[in-house]
């Protein structure tokens, strides 16, 4: 994100932020699967059908997020920073650590700033913890079931 853009996880932030996943989790035949919003950053799991698709996606999620987060902190102009950055998932293990990866995001953050969480912890600033926020279902394979086979 640019310096100026607040904390994206506080409260105000994430509504945004969940309101333009929540209208642009299932466009353009990509759904976003799995994220986690990081105080500067997103983690997203999408399916895609191919990169043109998954530009097209990305790019609209962006302008939503950011013309929220502008409306929000009453700013104008840029608000991310950088280009996304894409990594296709061939496998059950890949796709096991990258959900691992993603839904355990915050809690290594919070870990190299001394926090401690318990065991049980759910991150509320991503898929695993924002019960109100629906995503749509996955659809492949290695993300509906595939992963899970590449153990625990």
């Amino acid at each position: 994100m640019a310096p100026h853009v607040y904390n994206l996880r506080s409260r105000r932030s994430f509504r945004v932020i969940e309101a333009a996943l929540w209208i642009g989790g299932d466009r353009f035949e990509v759904r976003i699967v799995h994220f986690s919003v990081q105080g500067n950053h997103l983690h997203l799991i999408v399916e895609a059908p191919h990169r043109r698709a998954l530009a097209r996606a990305i790019q609209g999620l962006s302008i939503r997020i950011a013309k929220g987060l502008n409306r929000m902190m009453g700013h104008t102009g840029r608000v991310f920073d950088d280009r996304y950055h894409a990594r296709v998932l061939h496998t059950p293990t890949e796709v096991r650590n990258a959900i691992h990866y993603v839904l355990g995001n915050a809690r290594k953050h919070a870990a190299q700033r001394g926090a401690i969480y318990s065991a049980g912890y759910v991150d509320q600033y991503s898929s695993a913890g924002a019960p109100d926020l629906v995503l749509p279902p996955a659809q492949t394979w290695l993300l509906r079931e595939g992963w899970k086979r590449a153990g625990p």
